[in-house]
């Protein structure tokens, strides 16, 4: 049985390598590679000679039936991208699709992802997130894709280069509000690895003023939003507080009905003076 291995990379800090996929590269008769110069330096430090060809955006496509007879020939291969778990914000899923479709075996060689390294750290939700990758490179375009998931409760995760991260954090504050938690993991793993978490306008104000730290891959995860009452939320708070009001004094029916509610103390306080004052 021929196996085409989906095998992570590290992210940066070489020895997160897991000798499984430092075996499993050696043993395979091709590698296919996003960029071999580059993947070409990771193989020497191990002294893998696997022979290896290119796998990216622009030639995807052209490699399927190439894979496919590989391994109907009886071979084996190993997908791999630059750095972290290929596939993810990576070429290879159209490659995956097809030999799922033709019946091979495709079997995961598990390592480090960026998504999810950030996600562990971030002090934000984690159980709910949706990952969004790349945005696009103007504005007009990031704030499109900001605004469709503005209204979402989970926890957001984008991938940001250098060049783009202060833009990135005004369009962000211009969508989702300045006061926004968010968390950026910058050259996580590496040498001059960083790990903020502050308000958006405190993350960019921090960026404004360290210029030195305006350089490397970031990976910016938002806190989700607040789920915002619906007509029937709000009768059911009417209901609730109506029922509170007749045997407690105010303060304490606002603040049971916040506990309920999950609404913001602001918003039921004022819906109980609405009550008490029959408006």
């Amino acid at each position: 049985m021929s196996i085409c291995y989906v095998v992570a990379t590290p992210i940066g800090n070489i020895d997160d390598w897991s000798p499984r996929a430092i075996e499993t590269l050696k043993s395979v008769d091709v590698i296919f590679a996003e960029d071999t110069r580059h993947s070409a330096k990771l193989m020497q430090l191990f002294n893998i000679q696997t022979p290896m060809r290119s796998l990216h955006d622009h030639n995807e496509t052209d490699r399927i039936d190439e894979i496919l007879n590989l391994l109907n020939d009886g071979q084996n291969c190993a997908i791999i991208s630059d750095a972290g778990t290929p596939l993810i914000s990576d070429p290879g899923f159209k490659v995956v699709r097809a030999l799922r479709e033709a019946m091979q075996t495709v079997i995961p060689i598990p390592g480090v992802s960026a998504l999810i390294t950030a996600l562990s750290v971030s002090g934000i939700a984690t159980d709910r997130f949706s990952f969004e990758g790349f945005l696009p490179a103007k504005s007009a375009g990031r704030k499109a894709r900001m605004n469709d998931v503005r209204k979402d409760p989970r926890t957001l995760v984008f991938y940001e280069s250098s060049h783009r991260i202060l833009q990135m954090l005004e369009d962000a504050m211009a969508v989702f509000g300045e006061d926004r938690y968010a968390f950026i993991g910058r050259e996580m793993t590496k040498r001059y690895e960083s790990y903020l978490s502050e308000s958006l306008k405190n993350l960019h104000d921090y960026y404004i003023t360290h210029s030195d730290e305006q350089r490397g891959e970031y990976v910016v995860v938002i806190e989700g939003a607040k789920v915002e009452a619906t007509e029937s939320e709000s009768i059911d708070l009417t209901e609730l507080l109506t029922i509170l009001l007749d045997e407690l004094p105010l303060k304490q029916a606002v603040s049971i009905a916040t506990k309920v509610t999950k609404l913001s103390k602001n918003h039921v306080y004022q819906a109980a003076l609405a009550i008490q004052n029959n408006v």
